[in-house]
């Protein structure tokens, strides 16, 4: 999750529009519009702090998407289940996608590599490449 997601996810979780955000923080609605868009620039580290503090989420995880959101036990499942009934329709896809999650970091790009070489293997064509994802290329 990008640091824009998560201080849309906070803002949303606290029940804020982008306006009533900004006017807690001390900023205008704009502003808040810019650190929730995909190519902005990543708010200062005080505003950071009176981001999580009013929204009332770890500035942790505001910040670095490290440890808990701190949601409620309700909340957190039923976010979950729905980004799962969402995105992740096929029940091995999903067993993929955890296992992956639950690598260690050094082990991520290595395992990718081998499901794409099984998948050019098995189809005979070479795996799609995503920006910044890796060194393959699309043909």
């Amino acid at each position: 999750m990008t640091p824009q997601q998560r201080i849309r996810l906070a803002r949303r979780h606290a029940g804020l529009s982008q306006a009533a955000l900004g006017a807690a923080v001390g900023v205008q609605r704009s502003a808040v519009g810019h650190w929730e868009s995909a190519q902005s620039k990543f708010p200062s580290v005080a505003h950071l702090r009176e981001l999580a503090l009013v929204t009332g989420v770890q500035f942790e995880w505001l910040a670095t998407g490290r440890g808990k959101m701190s949601l409620s036990l309700d909340t957190a499942m039923d976010s979950v289940a729905a980004a799962e009934a969402l995105l992740i329709d096929d029940p091995l896809e999903l067993r993929l996608i955890l296992a992956f999650r639950e690598a260690p970091t050094r082990a991520k790009a290595p395992l990718v590599e081998v499901v794409e070489q099984m998948a050019e293997l098995r189809t005979g064509r070479p795996a799609r490449s995503v920006a910044g994802g890796g060194k393959r290329t699309t043909t």
